[in-house]
């Protein structure tokens, strides 16, 4: 009886063994991750992305069709989408556990935007009461798009208008803008981003670049 229990103790020693050595490797081969990554995102939280994503990219195409009778001129949508993180801050990422999506479509040079943000560290920044400098009157919210590559910082270019919900930390934004040439060029060359600023996060919480979706 005694050996045939210390021959299980054996078994299951090399059984723990087997997965700890297991476990060592996948931890020592995986790669460093820059701030640049997205931060891990568990498979429910791609779903419920993905699923955002299509419904404001839906939103977003509809009010351009309410707008004029576009789909009987053979007009069709470019679609963009942004997912937001604080790992895209530049050049200091933002530590924060919030997140934010954002669709957009483009017919010509009508961009419709709209999406959501939750879990901000802090309410949005009021530029009424913090003002930008120099003073921008036409920055109305604190949820922006700048013209600017991923690893830069551009120039302000659209406010966007927030709905923000009872908890001062999360809400709805939307946007309608007809843009010109160069913000065209941007919008497609992958040069616009969106920027969410918070009281405590002030040169922004949030952000991620518009990118064209097939």
């Amino acid at each position: 009886m005694v050996q045939v229990f210390r021959k299980y103790q054996k078994f299951l020693f090399s059984i723990v063994l087997g997965i700890t050595i297991c476990l060592l490797a996948i931890n020592t081969s995986a790669p460093a991750q820059s701030h640049n990554l997205a931060p891990k995102v568990n498979s429910s939280q791609l779903v419920n992305t993905s699923i955002s994503l299509a419904t404001y990219q839906q939103q977003a195409e509809a009010e351009l069709i309410s707008q004029g009778n576009l789909i009987s001129q053979g007009a069709s949508f470019t679609r963009f989408a942004a997912i937001l993180s604080g790992t895209e801050i530049y050049p200091n990422p933002a530590t924060t556990n919030a997140s934010g999506v954002l669709g957009a479509a483009l017919i010509g040079d009508r961009l419709i935007v709209r999406g959501s943000f939750y879990g901000l560290n802090s309410p949005l920044r009021d530029y009424a009461t913090d003002p930008a400098a120099p003073p921008n009157p036409n920055i109305t919210s604190g949820v922006h798009i700048h013209k600017g590559a991923a690893n830069a910082n551009g120039p302000f270019q659209f406010a966007l208008q927030v709905q923000v919900n009872s908890d001062g930390v999360s809400g709805n934004v939307k946007g309608e803008y007809k843009l010109t040439d160069e913000q065209l060029q941007a919008l497609n060359s992958g040069g616009l981003y969106v920027d969410i600023h918070t009281k405590s996060n002030r040169a922004g919480e949030l952000r991620g670049i518009l990118n064209a979706q097939s």
